[in-house]
């Protein structure tokens, strides 16, 4: 499994509900194969990490070019770092 995780800054409270919304009441970007979406957001200093989950290789590769070229309206603010990840444990309690 692997993860795409990217830093945004100059995200809001009130951005951040917004995008809350949308991603309930929406579909992910067509194409997209993640296995599942975690979105941590710092209100104080206006920083949000997003965690993209992907069961391959090919799956990451196909997602990590939709989500770059996503318009940066549909992202919750300034892109600072994407950094790719292997999975090396994942648990829930």
């Amino acid at each position: 499994m692997l993860a795409r995780v990217v830093t945004f800054d100059g995200v809001t409270s009130d951005r951040m509900n917004e995008m809350k919304q949308e991603m309930e009441s929406g579909q992910p970007p067509e194409g997209l194969d993640a296995k599942e979406l975690l979105v941590l957001h710092d209100a104080d200093t206006q920083k949000s990490l997003v965690v993209v989950f992907f069961d391959d290789e090919d799956a990451y590769r196909r997602g990590d070019e939709i989500l770059s070229n996503m318009p940066t309206d549909d992202t919750p603010g300034q892109r600072s770092s994407v950094t790719r990840y292997d999975v090396a444990h994942r648990q829930t309690m």
